[in-house]
Formats: structure tokens, sequence, C-alpha cells
């Protein structure tokens, strides 16, 4: 028991709550806290991962994908994204980090601990650690104070190892500038571009169309298709049954202080000159005068927004400096500390960052303010009457389902809770057309149902459902008479996409054997090229699209390399490209990119070096799994 931590509590609860001990993997569950008693799930090097852990992080990462994907998140999406796979991946690179901070001695000591927790905002009542809102988060989210510091030690233990791991990555001037001339490198194409839809004339034969059709029924087979019949518990219908006290008020505001708060914000414009941190004291000295000559102009009445235009070094020129409106930690510190500081209307004094020497005017101060109880008490009702509703339908549903067991029909449960029973047409597994909010789920559960089978209950969103199958209809290979339009369209939209890349591929080799211009060999087959203009590696290519493969090949041709070695597919067609011409990017721009490059340059070589120390140290441990739990 740490009572520093009884007594200055305050953690990334929520972050570990939502899962969100982001380092370079997300860890969900309280980790190596978790009870020994379990069954065991893998063998990290000795160190037994339990089934408790597992289950923990497996539903963690669940709750995860629910409230990304909502109520499309069914069998098959979990199926798609491996979740029980990536559950073990990350219980095992944790205890293989933990593992790895021990062999370096790392320490997490109790102050640091108790420092992380005090400065959690979730834990703050009017910006002061509030203890008794910490120990009542833990206890909602059936967490104990320990579990949750074991799991905040091994979060900032990650943390201490990560930095480590990373401290010695650098970025030089010189990679920067090599990375800025590869991205801002921009190349010209001659193209022309053979349409599949310019080939109107093809009409297959009656053979063709029986041939296709033999070898692409699976392509005609009709869909599965049921048909159902189902009541729905409605959270609304039972809001009249609720009753909140006026305690039961006054306890959520307690517990939920956050939800009542606005905190202070500004909005601002800047003007930033911008200087390397790493900069020497003479280009520091430039840049500050630089910056002074600019507050100046701003002081002698020039417009503000106007001088940004001119003079900013950043993204926010465009829009004269103005930044919106920001709270406190959406900047860095020394930029928020003057701007938090400041009344509506004032210009600063130079301030440095990061960045470099910025000015700062404040156009409005927002103070912060708190919803009173009486001023909350509408909104907390209907909150807290809408989650008993809610909590009442499914009850209801959950008891009628019970009493199916007992051999209750679908006609009984209805009645005996006052309810319709509805039904649908026939529906494949996309759900039915209307009435169904939604869709896929509802599909899932009914093609998982046996013939007048009734469901378990089904969270759709909207309200509870139990369902029974009424009939089902297989998928079935029609004939071809009743698809012949889809099978001649179809055979005919191949035909074309055959004829146009054969008659590329026929351009292209005579420009490689011939030698003739693409004008000149493009007239034989009815095409006139045009050019694309400038672009980048990563740009849209005008009048083409969006089309990665084009612009890559695009950037390995050259004056002694003009044609690519096959014809590309792009979404309009098939392209014959030639290089044009390519320009290097101005180097002048360099030099108010190159702080931004490193930065991300150093993120991402950051994040190799530490995913390259993880790999090794997964190759040179003893990891063993349970048979049960590899998919």
């Amino acid at each position: 028991m740490l009572s520093l931590m009884r007594k200055h509590a305050g953690t990334w609860l929520i972050k570990v709550i939502l899962g969100a001990i982001v380092i370079v993997f997300i860890f969900w569950g309280v980790g190596s806290y978790t009870s020994r008693r379990s069954g065991r799930v893998a063998r990290v090097n000795g160190k037994v991962v339990t089934l408790d852990e597992y289950n923990a992080t497996y539903n963690n990462l669940i709750e995860r994908f629910r409230q990304q994907f909502g109520n499309n998140l069914d069998a098959e999406l979990l199926k798609t994204f491996q979740l029980k796979r990536q559950a073990l991946d990350q219980l095992i690179d944790k205890n293989l980090l933990l593992q790895g901070a021990a062999e370096l001695n790392l320490r997490v000591t109790d102050a640091e601990l108790a420092q992380s927790i005090r400065n959690i905002s979730a834990f703050q009542t009017a910006g002061v650690f509030d203890n008794r809102l910490y120990q009542n988060l833990l206890n909602l989210n059936k967490m104990t104070p320990d579990a949750f510091e074991v799991s905040q030690r091994e979060a900032i233990l990650i943390e201490k190892l990560r930095e480590v791991i990373t401290s010695s990555v650098k970025v030089s001037d010189l990679e920067a500038l090599e990375w800025f001339k590869w991205n801002n490198a921009t190349v010209n194409l001659d193209y022309v571009l053979f349409d599949p839809q310019r080939y109107q004339d093809i009409i297959p034969s009656s053979d063709e169309l029986v041939e296709f059709f033999g070898q692409n029924k699976d392509s005609y087979k009709t869909e599965p298709q049921v048909k159902v019949q189902y009541i729905k518990f409605e959270p609304q219908t039972y809001a009249s049954r609720v009753e909140i006290s006026d305690d039961e008020i006054q306890e959520y505001y307690e517990l939920h202080p956050e939800e009542f708060q606005t905190a202070k914000t500004v909005e601002a414009r800047h003007i930033l000159i911008k200087v390397d941190q790493d900069a020497d004291p003479e280009t520091v000295a430039q840049a500050k005068e630089k910056i002074l000559d600019v507050l100046k102009m701003a002081k002698e009445g020039k417009d503000f927004a106007e001088l940004a235009r001119q003079y900013s070094e950043d993204a926010s020129k465009d829009q004269g400096g103005y930044l919106g409106t920001f709270e406190k930690e959406a900047m860095v510190k020394p930029f928020s500390d003057q701007a938090f500081a400041m009344q509506a209307g004032e210009i600063s004094e130079p301030v440095r960052t990061r960045f470099g020497w910025h000015l700062i005017k404040v156009e409005k101060v927002n103070a912060a303010a708190t919803q009173t109880l009486a001023e909350a008490e509408n909104a907390i009702r209907k909150r807290l009457t809408d989650e008993r509703s809610q909590n009442m339908a499914y009850d209801e549903a959950q008891a009628a389902y019970d009493s199916s067991f007992e051999g209750a029909s679908l006609e009984k449960l209805a009645a005996d809770h006052d309810l319709e029973i509805q039904a649908t047409d026939f529906f494949t597994r996309q759900g039915p057309e209307t009435g169904i909010q939604n869709r896929p789920q509802f599909a899932a559960a009914a093609f998982d149902l046996a013939d007048d089978e009734i469901s378990e209950v089904q969270d759709l969103g909207d309200g509870y459902y139990l369902l029974r199958a009424v009939a089902k209809l297989p998928a079935e290979t029609p004939e071809l008479k009743t698809v012949e339009a889809k099978v001649k369209a179809d055979l005919i939209r191949q035909k074309q996409e055959e004829k146009a890349r054969q008659e590329a591929e026929a351009l292209r080799e005579v420009l490689t054997n011939q030698g003739q211009s693409l004008a000149e060999a493009g007239k034989e087959f009815g095409v006139t090229p045009a050019s694309t203009g400038f672009f980048k590696r990563n740009d849209t290519i005008p009048d083409i699209g969006l089309e990665r493969e084009i612009a890559q090949v695009a950037f390995t041709l050259s004056d002694t390399h003009k044609l690519p070695d096959r014809v590309l597919k792009g979404q309009k067609g098939y392209y014959v490209i030639q290089f044009k011409e390519r320009r290097a990017p101005a180097l002048d721009d360099f030099d108010q990119e190159k702080v931004d490059i490193k930065n991300r340059l150093l993120r991402q070589k950051q994040f190799k070096t530490f995913q390259a120390w993880l790999a090794q140290k997964k190759e040179q441990s003893e990891i063993s799994i349970e048979e049960e739990f590899v998919e």
C-alpha cells in the first residue's frame, strides 16, 4: 500500500480506462496486478501471462472498437481485426518491455508516481487534486487503488524505457535536406489514356455469353435470405416509470465535475519567425531583431493580421495568423503562459518557443465557468432518466428471453409485455430495407438462428430486440436467361478492358521499338497525348487523379529512361506515360521547413528504432503460447 498514493492520487486513469497508454503500442487492462490463480495463456521468458490479464485486455479492445464502429461492430469485423491475437500480442509486448526496463535497472520512484497522478485533470476539481473524486472514479470503473497504481507505474516505466532506447536518435541537417529534395521534387509527363468506354462496338455472341456465364456462375448466385418476426423493447416507453431523486442528481453532479466545467480559453493571432531550437546565438538574435521590427510596426498601429500575412512563417499566415480559440494545454508552454496572462487587444513582447519567436495578439478571453447544480439539474435528470429507462428496457427484454427457455412463444412474450410482434420481408445479409436502424447486426443475428429459434437479446442502438426466424431461402445459381442482361454487361465490360489494355501495350511497343514521338504514334491508335504539368510524389496528378502507382513509376523515369516497362492501370483506364521534365525544389524554402522536417523525421526514426529494439528482444526471448489462443 502506498500511503502517498492514497493521499495524492490522480493519474492517467482515464487513459488507462480507455486504453490510451500509448508509446508504440496501446495496452489495455491493468497488467501484471491481476490474479495469478487464473489459467496460463502464454509464458514470456518464464513470466506467466494469465487468463485474467488476457480477458481484461481483450474486453478493453472490444470496447475500444465498439466506440469506434458503434453498432456496426459484429462477428465478421471482430474476425477481420483478429482482436484475440491483438490482445495476446499486446500482453507479450508489454511483458518484454517491462523485462527490458528491469534489465536496464530503470525504476519509478514513489514521488514520480505521485506526481503523475496529481497531474491528471480527471481527478482534479478546479485544478486541484480531489481525493474523493479519485476514489469514486476508481470505484465506478471497478478498479482498486493498488491495481491502478501498479498499472500507472508500469506505464511510466515503459515510457522511460522508450526514452532510453530512442535518446541517441538524431536527424542531421543533411538528412532533412535530402528528404526535402525527395518529397518536393516534381515531374511532368506526357501521357495517353485508353478509356475502355471508347470501345462501344463490342457485341458478344450467344456462345460467348454461355461460356462466360459457365466460368463465372458463382458471381451470379443469389444471396441467402431470411424472414423474421421480432419484438422490440424501446427505452423511451419506460421513461414514465423512472423517478430520480434530488439526492441522486446532487451525487451525479459531485461525481462528474468535469462535465459542468468550461475551461478558460483564449482567441488569438500570432506572427512567427522560425528559429531552430538548436540554432546558434547569432541566428537566434537575428530572428529576434526581425520580430522586434514587426512588433514596432504593430505598435505604430499597423494591422496585426496584415503583418502576419506579410511576415509570419507558418501555415496560419494566410488567415492573418489566426489560431482560433484554444485551451492552455493546446499550445506549447511558453506560448500558452504568455497568451493566458494577457487581456483582449494586447500584443505581447517576443516569446521564444521551440518553433522560433512569436508575437501574440489576444482577440478575446473567455473566462472559466462552472455550471451550478441548479443550472445542470434538468440535463442531469434527463441523463439519469435515459440511463434508467435503457436499463429497464434491457431487463424486460432479458426477462422475456429467459421465459423463452420455458417454452414461451414469441406471441406469448409479446402479450406478456404488452408489445406487438413485427415482421420483415425476406432479406439478405445486408439486412431489411426498412424499419431497422442497425441493419447489419440485425441480419447477423437473424442468419445465426435455426428455424423457429428465438434469439438472445440484441442491442441495436435504438432498443433491445428478440428475433424469431420464420423462413429461410438458400443461395442458388440462377438460369442464364434470368441474369442474361447482367452477364452480357459484365462480358462487354471485360472485353472493353481487354481491348484498352491491348491497344495501350501495342502503343508502348511502337514507342519502344520505332522511336516515334508519343504524338506521332498516337495518331495510329486514334489517341492524342496530353501533359500532366508538374506534380509531386504524393500529389493528385493533374487531369489524371490520385494514382499512386502512376506517380511512383513517374519518378523512376528520366531523360535516358523515358518509358516505363509496362502500361499502367488507373481508375479511368490504361495509361501510356512518357517522361517530359523533372524539377528540383527551390532550396530557399528548406530553411522555413527544416525544423518541422527534422521533428517529423525524428519521430519516424524513434518509432523505427523502438520497433527494431522490440523485434530483437522478441527474437531473443523464449515465448510459448497456449494452442487455443493462437488464431
